[in-house]
């Protein structure tokens, strides 16, 4: 994942292992993929165009997804005020949070305007 450096599909993760590794099967990345994520080694970031991504990057942050080219790009921030909010909500515990923002990526809005 972290040669990748990219938000990787499952599929994206074989590609590159199976170049290397020829015999190794898709159930296992797949499996591994999965039992990764579980362990907190790598974080499912969700579904994008039916499509699951990973992220290597397991630190909280946020992403942004490109409507044009639909490339994932983390984002920074901080929203624990919204946390504590809806933690201090009655009845509300907060076990995780995950926020994504779409729209355009540099690259795609300047080949729009151009």
């Amino acid at each position: 994942m972290k040669k990748l450096d990219m938000h990787a599909t499952a599929e994206q993760v074989y590609d590159y292992v199976v170049a290397e590794y020829p015999t190794i099967s898709k159930a296992t990345v797949y499996r591994n993929l999965s039992q990764m994520a579980e362990s907190g080694e790598l974080v499912n970031i969700g579904s994008f165009d039916g499509v699951t991504h990973y992220d290597h990057n397991c630190h909280q942050h946020y992403h942004f997804i490109c409507d044009d080219c639909k490339r994932i790009f983390d984002v920074d921030g901080c929203f624990q005020y919204l946390c504590d909010r809806i933690a201090n909500m009655d009845g509300y515990e907060i076990r995780g949070h995950s926020l994504s923002f779409n729209g355009l990526c540099r690259d795609c809005k300047t080949a729009v305007e151009a």
